[in-house]
């Protein structure tokens, strides 16, 4: 059996492109967000209890999750939010353990990409040790502009809807900072991975 490094990091750090990295030098990535979409997709796991609990209209025309109209939603109900996450979370954690006993198999560390992962209880008991890719503000309001068109107001109200910079700090292990070009970044997230494997 291995060990879990759990990779985490506020919108627009830097995170994905930190899992993409270590995807390369051969850790295994389990994806919370991608397993997450895959439940609420057309046909998803998660989508009979949703239309039950929200009502049909929550369900686009494909049968996939209406995003947008759950995010107004949950955005300003939070019994709604809490109810999704707990239809969510039960399917979630059964296929990441699957995914994490697959991963074993091959590798001895397997690498959780989750966003949630300091407000997750669950999520963060699965990790043996915490990454954070950290980033100042002003720069993810600058990448969520280009990423996602989101305006600066936007920008700062959803990083202010997620845990604060402070406590994802506290709950390092190993921090890195992404406060520079890609290159440099991927070069620094290169060497994080060669000291984990030398540690093997």
């Amino acid at each position: 059996m291995g060990w879990v490094l759990g990779l985490t990091g506020g919108a627009g750090s830097g995170k994905s492109t930190a899992a993409a990295v270590l995807s390369q030098m051969g850790f295994p990535i389990v994806d919370a967000d991608a397993v997450s979409r895959s439940l609420t997709a057309a046909g998803g796991g998660a989508m009979p209890a949703i239309v039950e609990r929200f009502g049909a209209e929550m369900a686009a025309p494909d049968g996939a999750l209406d995003r947008a109209r759950m995010r107004e939603l949950v955005f300003r109900d939070p019994a709604a939010r809490r109810d999704l996450e707990a239809i969510i979370h039960s399917r979630l954690e059964k296929i990441v353990a699957e995914q994490f006993a697959e991963a074993f198999r091959t590798f001895p560390i397997a690498v959780y990409d989750c966003p949630l992962l300091i407000e997750s209880p669950a999520a963060r008991a699965r990790a043996q040790r915490i990454l954070v890719i950290d980033t100042p503000e002003e720069i993810q309001i600058a990448r969520l502009g280009t990423r996602s068109g989101l305006s600066p107001d936007a920008a700062r109200r959803l990083l202010a809807a997620q845990v604060s910079r402070r406590d994802r700090l506290l709950a390092a292990d190993d921090i890195i900072v992404n406060d520079c070009g890609r290159a440099e970044f991927e070069a620094r997230v290169h060497r994080y991975g060669e000291t984990l494997l030398n540690s093997l």
